[in-house]
């Protein structure tokens, strides 16, 4: 397992392949659907005028997010009541619903790395490829053990989103991933979903039996 602390360098992303395993060590934000919209709408497409803390916010998640890692996330945390926040649980959440926003998101920030599950499509894989970032695979079913892996909560922005949806600042030390889109134009998701429907269709044409 290769060991990578964030902020990540273009160098070391660019020596990353699919199907390398990587430990996460450094600040992390979350991020989910109302995020990444908030993100485009309001700083990237500017279709949106800044609002309340918009313009704090964002002088707070641009330097974390530059070189760094938004990770798809719809977290289970205590103490909301104390602001002694702990992750209890952290598991990832399918990647797929961020594509019409994940590249921007990318590119606006020169982000290095999205974490989640499931995989992304041909947009982000592009983004990768340019920016140069990586999509990076959280084991789902897993997000105890991947709370534990979250040292530190450090705060929290747009609670207002609600507890998933919000962006949560962590720090994480040796966050267990996988690297399954690379910055060269590979994406195992891509892989097994032509594999699959190759064999779809030779099912369906009677070539193989199941």
């Amino acid at each position: 397992m290769k060991e990578l602390t964030i902020p990540i360098s273009d160098e070391v992303i660019r020596n990353l392949k699919v199907g390398d395993t990587i430990a996460l060590t450094g600040l992390m934000l979350t991020g989910r659907d109302a995020v990444h919209k908030w993100i485009v709408d309001t700083f990237v497409k500017k279709t949106r005028q800044p609002q309340g803390d918009d313009l704090e916010v964002y002088e707070a998640i641009e330097p974390i997010l530059k070189g760094g890692v938004i990770y798809h996330c719809g977290p289970v945390v205590s103490g909301l009541d104390t602001g002694d926040y702990k992750f209890v649980a952290a598991g990832p959440t399918t990647s797929i619903r961020e594509e019409p926003y994940q590249s921007e998101v990318m590119r606006h920030f020169d982000m290095k790395g999205v974490v989640g599950k499931g995989g992304m499509g041909a947009k982000t894989l592009q983004a990768c490829h340019e920016v140069p970032a990586v999509y990076l695979h959280a084991v789902g079913g897993a997000a105890s053990l991947i709370a534990q892996s979250v040292e530190i909560v450090l705060g929290v922005h747009k609670m207002e989103f609600g507890v998933p949806e919000a962006i949560w600042v962590l720090q994480v030390k040796e966050f267990p991933v996988v690297v399954t889109m690379d910055s060269h134009n590979n994406s195992l998701h891509a892989e097994v979903e032509a594999r699959s429907r190759e064999r779809l269709e030779q099912l369906l044409a009677g070539q193989i039996s199941a």
